[in-house]
């Protein structure tokens, strides 16, 4: 049986209960998350969240550049007003180059990727405050938007909140 054949299974045991219909369209707490799609990651039972809470953006590293146009929706239609920024520990970002990357895809695929970027990260808390400073210089978000990053332990599953610098919105 296919993986998603059982995927499907699961959903019709959860829909037999589900009770959960009647959320309104705008989260909650009016917070957007933007975090990597690791496996390991569920951001929901790491951060107390219900069905109807935040918008969980989720992208290969977790990073801003890749999340913009969500962002932008999440508040100029939904409401958001915060935004957490979570990368993590042991991220399979950490492990190439955008060379390497291009690189494998040709030899895999035998096609070109130009200049792609693929945002790869070589220090996690650097990667976090760059999101961070490219969120608040991108002039599409609310100028009260209160932005603060983290890092997330695999291992612990606890965050660490990663300083932006003077001036920057922690809090």
């Amino acid at each position: 049986m296919a993986v998603i054949d059982e995927l499907l299974g699961a959903n019709e045991v959860y829909a037999r209960t589900f009770d959960r219909g009647d959320l309104p369209l705008p989260p909650a707490r009016r917070v957007a998350i933007v975090t990597c799609m690791d496996a390991r990651i569920l951001p929901s039972k790491a951060l107390g969240l219900r069905e109807g809470d935040a918008h969980v953006i989720r992208n290969a590293g977790g990073r801003a550049r890749d999340s913009l146009r969500s962002i932008i929706i999440s508040q100029r239609l939904l409401g958001t007003r915060e935004l957490a920024i979570i990368h993590h520990t042991d991220c399979g970002m950490l492990t190439f180059t955008n060379r390497d990357l291009r690189e494998k895809v040709r030899e895999d695929l035998g096609q070109d990727t130009g200049e792609f970027d693929f945002l790869p990260i070589q220090d996690l808390d650097e990667s976090v405050r760059q999101d961070i400073e490219f969120l608040q210089a991108t002039q599409l978000l609310n100028p009260d938007t209160l932005i603060r990053g983290f890092v997330y332990d695999v291992r612990t599953g606890k965050l660490r909140e990663v300083s932006v610098g003077a001036g920057a919105e922690t809090g």
